[in-house]
């Protein structure tokens, strides 16, 4: 089984809309948005969900008001000020609580309640190209990197059970977390990249997160005719990072298009798409 993790250093290079257009080119690959945070491969894809779970990371401390003396120590010694005071005692604001438990223990009549945090959800759908599983990270919820793994855990499951050869991630963009759990033990990891100087440093940042876990990294730049002396640039400093390009997209005015009519470029008659197959090929041929 292989496993080809899509990524970019900043958003809006046009990772998606690759990764969609890789799932319906792959025919009937496993297929996992690892994007938690912002979502949207299912804008493309129209997923029918199957299978639906929420997801628990983490605790949550929250105070029962007929229990508690308004003693005041739980305000005292919670060190990130989720403990709030009003006039009919204290109460957990729940953006600001870490779950760290200290409330918990000072609080002399047991009044604080402790319990398992709701981060998000996380789905296995069907989708046109094949299963598909995906997740929605709460408002203000943390803990995205574990939800990642949950979905590549179980988008790995699925691809065993079925006996499918490939799983495709759409992963996030960025080094943090949530990057990390979506590149770690990929077989192939392909940054998508945009000729423009944040496009250019942050593929940077990314080819040395990929170095440094030693994935084999492959690179293409996305509306490289924007600006072809950079893609030049980027190319270069690309291949001496140790990755290897695989092609480049050209700016494409119908790729917009494709998104309102919910389909992938390639099942449009874009010209960019024919640099998306071409991408593929090379692709497949390095899986």
């Amino acid at each position: 089984m292989k496993e080809l993790v899509v990524i970019s250093g900043k958003g809006g290079t046009g990772k998606t809309s690759i990764t969609a257009s890789f799932a319906v080119l792959a025919q009937k690959a496993v297929i996992a948005d690892c994007d938690v945070d912002a979502a949207d491969l299912h804008l493309i894809l129209e997923p029918q969900i199957q299978q639906h779970e929420q997801f628990y990371s983490g605790k949550l401390a929250s105070i029962d008001p007929a229990v508690c003396s308004a003693c005041g120590l739980c305000a005292e010694y919670c060190r990130f000020t989720a403990i709030v005071s009003e006039e009919a005692g204290y109460r957990v604001d729940p953006n600001n609580c870490e779950g760290c438990g200290v409330c918990v223990n000072f609080c002399p009549v047991q009044a604080i309640n402790f319990e398992d945090r709701h981060c998000g959800e996380w789905m296995i759908s069907d989708t046109r190209c094949g299963s598909m599983v995906h997740a929605k990270l709460g408002v203000a919820a943390e803990n995205s990197g574990k939800l990642v793994s949950t979905v590549r855990k179980n988008a790995q499951q699925i691809a065993e059970n079925t006996g499918a050869s490939l799983i495709i991630v759409d992963g996030p963009p960025g080094i943090g977390c949530p990057v990390i759990a979506s590149v770690t033990g990929a077989s192939r990891v392909l940054i998508v990249t945009e000729p423009t100087v944040s496009g250019a440093h942050d593929m940077q940042r990314v080819l040395k997160l990929t170095g440094h876990f030693d994935i084999p990294t492959l690179v293409c730049v996305n509306k490289w005719d924007l600006n072809s002396e950079l893609t030049a640039e980027i190319e270069q400093t690309a291949e001496s990072a140790g990755a290897q390009v695989v092609g480049r997209v050209r700016y494409d005015a119908a790729v917009s298009q494709a998104q309102i009519e919910h389909k992938a470029v390639v099942e449009t008659t874009a010209e960019s798409a024919e640099d998306i197959r071409n991408i593929w090929k090379r692709i497949e041929n390095e899986l």
